[in-house]
């Protein structure tokens, strides 16, 4: 047993039970997003608990109010409920019991639903909709990003329904696969989504959303959802929203067949006045450097769908190395352009591959 003091929490981790020090962060970000919310004293459901550290943080420092925290395993179980009186916790459940049984027999509906699974989040989300209602904020966690990004195509099919990129843009693609996943099932609940923000770091995938009740905002969501294309040759791609859009299978650049990938999320990921927020307070909150640098760069991020990697780029055109600042000043000239926190070596801009090509030629001129 060891006591770990994390955010304003102290949390004892019983003997095999998991505490993933590596997503202190990714925890520090989730209370900062729901305090860039504006919620207080709101029902709050921790789905997966463990040792019920996230929940607690988000009692003791996000102004949550009722919480339940949920686990299947008896030991989490009863870790969390140790942890709940540790911190003194007030009105507060914790329960023995996994998604499918609580959510098919409660009568509760929550304000804030965390989902946070080891692997896939496929299996959880039909249920914990039925606890959701209008204005729900839902965060879910994705750890099966080989699945997501392509790397076993068969495994994305069957547990999202979509046919991952296996490619420089399998980290966005797959963010919106899990979007997309969401937003199909959420309408089916009459909800739409309202996307506050999405990552992707280290071995995990996030999306932040709140639920909209009402059938034109379910169909305005699915509505939101499509089919992307990539060209293997040129490293240009395509995307159209739709439910049934028309086949894209020729490049407009060099002629080429494109690979297409989906059904997948097309639609905004990130809201800027929610990122803006955190990205302002990120420093005060005494966040690590790490999570806050990450939000500076999703604020700073064009909210548009995929990205152009530079070293893909001129390794096809069979050039050397150039500079990424050098192409996005002269991409800024005629066109908008950011660096994303999908890819360190890639840039967003609303330029086609054409102007893209055109700014790296002119960038290895120096």
């Amino acid at each position: 047993m060891q006591i770990i003091k994390e955010g304003r929490a102290s949390i004892e981790v019983k003997k095999g039970i998991f505490y993933n020090t590596k997503m202190t962060g990714l925890r520090d970000l989730s209370v900062l997003f729901l305090n860039s919310m504006g919620l207080k004293n709101y029902s709050l459901l921790d789905t997966t608990s463990a040792t019920g550290v996230r929940g607690i943080r988000y009692k003791l420092e996000a102004g949550a109010g009722r919480v339940t925290f949920l686990d299947i395993n008896k030991k989490a179980y009863l870790n969390t409920k140790a942890n709940v009186k540790r911190n003194r916790i007030k009105k507060a459940i914790a329960l023995d019991r996994s998604i499918q049984q609580f959510c098919n027999t409660t009568e509760d509906h929550f304000e804030v639903i965390d989902l946070d699974p080891f692997g896939t989040a496929a299996p959880y989300v039909y249920d914990l909709l039925k606890v959701a209602k209008d204005g729900t904020v839902l965060m879910v966690t994705g750890t099966d990003t080989a699945v997501l990004c392509g790397a076993t195509p068969l495994a994305c099919c069957k547990n999202y329904g979509a046919m991952p990129m296996h490619n420089e843009l399998c980290h966005e693609a797959g963010i919106r696969i899990l979007i997309g996943f969401i937003a199909r099932l959420a309408a089916q609940f009459n909800f739409g989504l309202d996307v506050k923000m999405a990552i992707s770091n280290l071995h995990y995938m996030r999306v932040f959303l709140v639920l909209r009740h009402g059938a034109r905002e379910a169909v305005d969501s699915v509505k939101e959802t499509g089919f992307a294309a990539s060209c293997g040759r040129c490293r240009s791609f395509a995307y159209l929203k739709g439910l049934a859009p028309k086949a894209m299978v020729i490049c407009d650049n060099c002629g080429a067949q494109m690979q297409q990938f989906g059904s997948l999320w097309l639609g905004s990921i990130h809201d800027k006045k929610v990122t803006a927020r955190m990205a302002a307070a990120a420093r005060p909150e005494g966040m690590e450097r790490s999570m806050a640098s990450l939000l500076e760069r999703i604020d700073a991020e064009l909210d548009i769908p995929f990205y152009y990697s530079v070293p893909k780029i001129t390794r096809q055109l069979g050039i050397g190395s150039v500079s990424k600042r050098l192409v996005i000043e002269n991409l800024a000239k005629r066109h908008s352009v950011s660096e994303t926190h999908f890819d360190s070596d890639a840039i967003k801009t609303d330029a086609d591959i054409r102007e893209v090509i055109r700014a790296v030629k002119l960038a290895s001129k120096g």
